[in-house]
């Protein structure tokens, strides 16, 4: 039928020009020569219409096209990989020729891919097996042949640039499966196909100006897109496979000569879309390992559980390794977990790098940056939380700092796997490191602090047990049982401190003391407690003596001299000035270097002194002086007063 056509425009063109000329006295001839016209053009109207319907099959078929194509772009790129792996196998056995297991797998990997290939071969069909294009190349011929070509081509293109349109927009849901994005890929890898072959076996009706214009607004458009739809992928998995088939995308029509550099720097962009859905994962992953921890040391009861330990998280200690079954590790078992997921995350990141037409340095680099992302923001995030949570105890964020630790010194080795993965050689490593010292320096400093703010709310639930009859004659004889309890409470911690690095042990005790000799001293000068005995104030002395026994017993090695002692300096020489009744010497002495009670405040002794006075009815030291010796009052009476002038003088200096 189509032949036909051609057939009759060469007849009426051989009519016209060879035989009417002979005729045309003839009203027959005169007649035909009139009807040619609307012949021409209802042959023109019957291949456009053949047009018509050959440009609306293909837009129902782009997809299967792109589809077809990405297909055959996917196995030449199997095939590739697999000869470069052959090629690098063929070049190290020069060097390690005695290397035999990486040539074989190699082999076999080369193998399967021409098997593939063989497999798929009588599968996948060219474009010109899967399109008709004979109504195109009909109706230009047509068109040629009646001299219009133009109109042709102007119809064509704008037909063309209208379908383009469309195929560029996406479905409003693309962003929820793989699925949505490769139908809308195979559809644009489809059109453009189509306008590549029609390039180059037509003359004229496209051109290179006219596809690399076409190409370059439909790659405006899909960058946009699929920056806006990548944007609502929350799972790193999907965005993995939008990746990879971006790139599939940008090989294949990088095959039919059309530039691609453009959707490889988005690329760039959907990483670090990528990595964050990475983060917010890992952020979940992290959690779980941390809530399923009982931060305890790893115990081991024999050399296989050891070497599962330390296959999982490089651990060197020779000490360790002499000792016998049972032992355990330092660390709890949250680290070799978390130790394994980093690496998890850096396998994860990578994936992504791959295939991106970057050098090794470069993907490392990528790595290292977002491993530090991982440590310095995630992990460092989960860590902080973890120490802040109510139910994490003293010897919880002991064993956390412990864990922080080594976790700190297998940042190294963290270092060396990015390296051999990335295949990248140590001259060449760039500047950047993993900054997991400071992470794991961050977490302890937030873990020691949590460590004296524990320890302080302690202290002051068994000081809140203390109940002292402030009116007593005589003291018990022997310190008060919340104290005592209190005191072995901070033994048995302290012990469990012994682990910690550094001086954290020490601060804690330290701090511990301070706080309680604070403490102490606010019982004795609350101002709602009103009166206070000779026999309180004696049997408050006795709990100081076995604080300052306590601190005397060294609990935590590494004190000098009687530094820890001295946490409880102010509250012993206050409570001596008043068991020993030595006024003349306070007041003598006051503000000298060198005074005894140097550490007693003018202002704190009037406080306890007019708890006492206040006493003087009762059976007391005052009601003995007044019963003994009125002269003993009044020196009570003087001694009061010149606290106070002592007070007001520094309240004037102040």
């Amino acid at each position: 039928m189509s032949s036909r056509y051609y057939s009759a425009l060469k007849t009426m063109e051989q009519l016209e020009n060879v035989y009417f000329p002979r005729v045309s006295q003839y009203r027959f001839c005169q007649l035909m020569i009139e009807n040619l016209p609307k012949l021409r053009e209802d042959i023109k109207e019957i291949s456009m219409s053949d047009l018509k319907d050959f440009l609306e099959s293909i837009r129902k078929h782009s997809d299967k096209i792109g589809e077809t194509a990405m297909k055959q772009a996917q196995q030449q790129k199997t095939f590739s990989v697999a000869l470069q792996k052959q090629n690098r196998v063929q070049f190290g056995k020069n060097i390690h020729f005695n290397d035999r297991i990486p040539e074989e797998r190699n082999e076999v990997e080369l193998k399967r891919a021409f098997e593939e290939e063989d497999e798929n071969e009588e599968e996948v069909l060219t474009v010109q097996d899967l399109v008709d294009f004979s109504p195109v190349y009909r109706c230009l011929h047509i068109y040629s042949v009646l001299g219009d070509e133009e109109t042709f081509e102007n119809y064509y293109r704008k037909q063309r640039k209208k379908q383009a349109r469309l195929v560029l927009q996406p479905q409003s849901n693309m962003h929820e499966t793989v699925d949505g994005y490769r139908r809308y890929f195979t559809q644009i890898v489809g059109f453009f196909v189509v306008e590549d072959h029609i390039l180059h076996v037509t003359q004229g009706l496209v051109t290179r100006a006219y596809t690399d214009e076409l190409w370059n607004m439909a790659l405006s458009k899909i960058i946009a897109v699929l920056r806006a739809h990548s944007s609502y992928c929350t799972d790193p998995d999907l965005v993995l496979e939008l990746k990879n088939l971006i790139v599939l995308f940008a090989d294949t029509l990088q095959g039919y000569g059309f530039p691609v550099n453009r959707l490889f720097d988005l690329l760039f962009e959907i990483r670090d879309q990528y990595n964050e859905t990475l983060l917010k994962k890992w952020t979940g992953v992290f959690r779980d390992i941390f809530e399923e921890d009982n931060y305890s040391p790893i115990p081991i009861v024999n050399e296989e559980e050891y070497k599962v330990v330390i296959s999982k998280f490089p651990f060197q200690d020779p000490d360790l390794e002499k000792q016998s079954f049972p032992k355990k590790f330092p660390m709890s078992q949250s680290v070799p977990h978390i130790y394994i997921q980093v690496k998890e995350f850096i396998y994860a990141s990578l994936k992504f790098s791959e295939s991106l037409h970057r050098s090794s340095t470069e993907i490392d680099d990528m790595l290292r940056k977002s491993t530090n992302l991982l440590l310095t923001r995630t992990l460092s995030s989960c860590l902080l939380n973890l120490i802040r949570k109510p139910h994490i105890g003293l010897t919880e964020l002991v064993q956390i700092i412990i864990n922080t630790t080594h976790l700190e010194q297998a940042c190294r080795y963290l270092e060396d796997f990015i390296t051999n993965i990335t295949n990248i050689s140590q001259e060449t490593v760039h500047t950047t490191r993993l900054y997991g010292l400071s992470t794991f320096k961050d977490a302890r400093h937030a873990a020691e602090g949590e460590i004296y703010t524990k320890l302080n709310q302690k202290i002051d639930e068994f000081v809140q047990l203390a109940d002292y009859d402030w009116t007593m004659s005589e003291p018990d004889g022997r310190a008060s049982g919340y104290l005592m309890d209190l005191i072995n409470f901070l033994r048995s911690i302290f012990q469990v401190f012994t682990h910690l690095p550094g001086k954290v042990a020490q601060t804690a005790c330290m701090s511990a003391c301070q706080h309680l000799s604070t403490s102490l001293m606010q019982m004795l000068l609350d101002s709602e407690l009103k009166q206070i005995s000779m026999g309180a104030v004696q049997q408050f002395n006795l709990d100081v003596i076995q604080c300052e026994l306590f601190a005397s017993s060294e609990p935590v090695p590494g004190f000098q001299g009687d530094t820890l002692q001295l946490a409880f300096i102010d509250l012993r020489q206050l409570l001596d000035l008043f068991m020993v009744w030595d006024w003349s010497t306070y007041l003598a002495d006051y503000g000298q270097p060198a005074s005894k009670y140097l550490r007693v405040n003018p202002n704190t002794a009037l406080t306890l002194l007019e708890k006492m006075k206040d006493t003087s009815k009762k059976n007391n030291i005052f009601a003995q002086f007044r019963k003994n010796d009125r002269d003993k009052q009044k020196l009570i009476e003087t001694v009061v007063k010149q606290l106070r002038s002592l007070v007001n003088g520094m309240s004037q200096h102040t």
